[in-house]
């Protein structure tokens, strides 16, 4: 991590306040402050445990294009055999039923993320089960929207660039949780939650380092997808499935994101489910993105949030 002064609070789902602004975020002050912490319990619980978290995950696996994903049950089985195992510190499913109850499309998104990553994972990394069981990295990686004002996050117009300056905050804001969370800054949700919206070219946030961890950019690749096929209200529609995968592709090209995990998504979309590496991508697009899009779009001046 580097050092950084934070733009903007970072607090708990109870308002617990964990760092003002203006603080100077230093790994040593946030080991300090992870290690200081003795009074929270780090006991993890079964995540199915909290709400109806699987009944949630089968129904929206049932939709387009992801009931594709999975066209033998026996994939899917497997998937929910993994999720079964995930066990999390009891403030991760308390914030999943927060963004239930007031931000649905965080909360489907949180889901789906878990999902792919789980399959992407599986072509991707040696021994992946693991990785997904201990780090629940997919559950986790906006944890830090709880930081974020509703009404920006679910703002149908541009936002200013105050409002993004607060909306990129959930990465730092989600990696400062999980630390505190699992008593661990090493912990790969961590990772996870501070990197996945950086890129390989150093364009991405919050700290403009190369995307250089393969399970950080399996969770990128697999935000980014889930982001562009789901309404949203910064525009029209959302993206069709070959237009969503030919601006993922399109990543690839620039630099953004690696070939192996692009192609491994491209692969799970072919009726033939040929391995990735031997996959070939055309070059013509067909796909069309939505008439209206303000997403990335500044507003000229700063609104008041």
């Amino acid at each position: 991590m580097k050092t950084m002064t934070l733009r903007h609070p970072i607090y708990t789902l109870d308002s617990r306040l964990l760092f003002s602004t203006g603080t100077l975020l230093t790994k040593e002050t946030l080991d300090a402050f992870v290690h200081s912490r003795t009074a929270y319990s780090s006991r993890a619980y079964p995540l199915v445990s909290r709400g109806s978290f699987i009944e949630d995950w089968l129904s929206l696996l049932k939709m387009q294009p992801y009931v594709n994903f999975f066209p033998k049950r026996e994939q899917l089985n497997a998937l929910l055999s993994l999720l079964e195992r995930v066990r999390v510190p009891l403030p991760i499913g308390l914030t999943m039923n927060y963004f239930k109850q007031n931000d649905f499309y965080t909360y489907a998104h949180i889901l789906m993320v878990f999902a792919l990553s789980a399959l992407l994972a599986r072509d991707l990394l040696p021994n992946y089960q693991d990785y997904i069981e201990s780090s629940a990295s997919g559950f986790t990686h906006d944890i830090g929207k709880i930081c974020v004002p509703l009404n920006i996050i679910t703002k149908p117009t541009p936002l200013s660039k105050m409002e993004r300056d607060f909306a990129e905050h959930h990465a730092v804001s989600g990696y400062v949780l999980l630390c505190y969370y699992y008593k661990d800054p090493q912990h790969p949700a961590c990772k996870v939650a501070l990197e996945h919206h950086e890129r390989r070219d150093r364009s991405g946030y919050p700290q403009g380092i190369i995307l250089n961890d393969p399970m950080v950019e399996i969770i990128a690749a697999s935000d980014v997808y889930d982001a562009l096929i789901r309404p949203r209200p910064y525009r029209s529609a959302a993206y069709g499935n070959r237009a969503a995968l030919e601006e993922i592709t399109e990543m690839a090209k620039q630099n953004k994101l690696g070939w192996d995990v692009v192609k491994a998504l491209i692969a799970h979309n072919r009726k033939s489910r040929p391995h990735y590496k031997e996959l070939t991508i055309g070059t013509e697009k067909r796909g069309k993105p939505p008439s209206r899009n303000a997403y990335g779009i500044i507003a000229e001046e700063d609104e008041p949030i």
